[in-house]
């Protein structure tokens, strides 16, 4: 038995071939993430404290859409409007125009939400979920804290003006990352341009998508803007384009123009100063080992986990994969059984070590087959 080393050459990437080139962002902090990857591609100050605006309402739909994915809410669910979130919709903040007593499905509260920015339909909502707001909003910090979000409380479930409100772009990063990732049904609904409410005691009305990004051309899809006197305008904004999703958060930008301006040029970057590497697809196979007294002479392994990794526009050469194991392995190899370490190496450091399982088991030969193999090896050195 000996220490094997297979260096692979990495084919499988994204290519994109523009120049690379460095940035400043206009605002107080920002953040930029490659979504595949999880690595961070630009920040400023992300861990300073914010006061999140809107962008709260992201964990306001979060809350609902985990229940509806747990069996525990159902989109068509109604709930009754209180009289406290009626009055917001007379008080000048943005919202779903609903009326006391109305019965609204769960289903409108959330495009209230989501394209309108209804602050009336966050609490109409809270309110049917957990029967008091203040309630609703500790469970949306619980949520914060379970998904890693270390720097943040939530104390209203739209973001108006509280101090007790506040988080920080790496925080409004992790909640969107979670957002795509466990609910890309309903994801989907952040990039609807409009909403049209039927609202009681007048003509329906239509509301357009506050997100700016939505109408350029460049694969926007989400996700929610925010705006407090205090704080300036902000924007969490995600882009998926030529199978690449790019994750940016922004707060303090000076102005409306600069908010739209300053985050496309953000996401911009990202797309093309680096390539994405696609290295191994979670639970596929990935290379094979070499098997000793086997009634196979070779296993394939796979990893556990998606393994995507960033580097910078046109250095993709400096990016290797070595698969290290000792071996040839000895039969019996069970399935799921760790056989070899994926080590990947870039410029010749080391940036990340997996562990490759076994597609399946893999049976001794018998006494006689292990004897001739035996023999074989040590005369002509064959596995």
């Amino acid at each position: 038995m000996h220490k094997k080393i297979l260096i692979l050459s990495l084919i499988n990437f994204l290519f994109i071939s523009f120049s690379s080139a460095n940035i400043e962002i206009k605002a107080r902090t920002a953040i930029l993430q490659d979504y595949l990857s999880g690595e961070i591609l630009y920040e400023k100050e992300p861990d300073r404290s914010i006061y999140p605006a809107s962008m709260t309402k992201i964990m306001t739909s979060i809350i609902a859409f985990d229940l509806i994915k747990s069996g525990d809410l159902s989109l068509d669910e109604k709930f009754i409007i209180s009289e406290k979130a009626w009055r917001l919709s007379t008080a000048g903040y943005s919202s779903m125009f609903v009326m006391v007593g109305d019965e609204v499905t769960v289903e409108n509260l959330l495009k209230g939400i989501i394209v309108a920015s209804g602050n009336d339909a966050c609490i109409a909502l809270a309110e049917g979920i957990a029967g008091t707001e203040e309630e609703f909003a500790m469970m949306m910090t619980s949520k914060a804290k379970e998904i890693g979000m270390e720097n943040t409380n939530f104390a209203n479930s739209s973001g108006i003006n509280d101090p007790d409100n506040y988080s920080t772009v790496r925080d409004i990063m992790i909640m969107s990352n979670y957002l795509i990732k466990k609910h890309p049904e309903f994801y989907k609904w952040f990039k609807e341009k409009e909403f049209t409410w039927d609202r009681t005691g007048g003509d329906p009305i239509t509301q357009g998508n506050r997100n700016p990004l939505l109408y350029k051309n460049m694969g926007a899809d989400g996700i929610k803007t925010g705006y407090l006197a205090v704080e300036r305008y902000s924007l969490a904004s995600s882009i998926f384009r030529n199978g690449r999703r790019l994750i940016a958060v922004g707060s303090g930008f000076e102005t409306k123009n600069s908010r739209s301006r300053e985050s496309s040029k953000l996401l911009i970057y990202g797309l093309t100063n680096f390539d994405l590497v696609e290295i191994s697809k979670k639970d596929e196979p990935f290379d094979n080992v070499e098997v000793w007294l086997g009634k196979e002479k070779q296993v394939k392994v796979y990893t556990k986990e998606d393994i995507y990794k960033i580097i910078k526009k046109g250095q993709k050469k400096k990016l290797k994969a070595k698969i290290v194991y000792d071996g040839p392995i000895e039969a019996p190899i069970k399935k799921d059984q760790i056989l070899a370490k994926l080590t990947l190496i870039y410029d010749n450091e080391p940036i990340g070590e997996y562990d490759l399982l076994s597609t399946k088991e893999v049976k001794k030969v018998n006494i006689f087959s292990r004897l001739i193999k035996s023999l074989n090896y040590l005369i002509w050195g064959d596995v």
